[in-house]
């Protein structure tokens, strides 16, 4: 990893995960010419999987941090696909971010820029993409954000 990529996590108090194995039948990354899709990574923290439903017992900062550490993982797929190498990335491409959360629950948005804000702050220009926030009845665990990104390397 770069050392300005590293100051950065640093500096913001963060560290990278190991990059997690998949769950099921599929692979955690795919190339194809300079992008890189990575599947859904979904919330998990040192203490384990952060479950919950937002708008029934979590609040958007729970959410939000929840999204951070999806971001986090993407990274960490990242930082294997790139052989190591963060300095290869050109571009955060896209994040889908996927909120478990009431049907009264509106602020997908500003859950899932616990992601996007780390994107930005982790990347600076090349972090910034385009995205989409969606509610969902349900995700994989009981989780209570899944993200996933995809992005251009050299």
């Amino acid at each position: 990893m770069s050392n300005a990529i590293e100051q950065r996590l640093s500096e913001l108090g963060l560290s990278l995960p190991d990059a997690p194995a998949p769950a099921a039948n599929y692979v955690p990354f795919v190339q194809s010419g300079s992008l890189v899709f990575v599947s859904g990574q979904i919330s998990a923290g040192a203490d384990g999987l952060i479950c919950g439903k937002l708008g029934d017992g979590l609040t958007v900062d729970d959410g939000v941090g929840a999204a951070q550490a999806c971001g986090l993982a993407l990274i960490a797929q990242l930082r294997a696909a790139c052989g190591g190498d963060l300095t290869r990335l050109r571009r955060v491409v896209k994040l889908t971010g996927f909120v478990n959360c009431t049907p009264e629950f509106t602020d997908q948005p500003k859950v899932v820029n616990g992601a996007s804000d780390l994107m930005v702050a982790v990347f600076g220009e090349a972090g910034r993409h385009a995205r989409a926030a969606v509610g969902a009845p349900s995700l994989p665990l009981g989780v209570a954000v899944e993200v996933e990104g995809v992005f251009e390397i050299s």
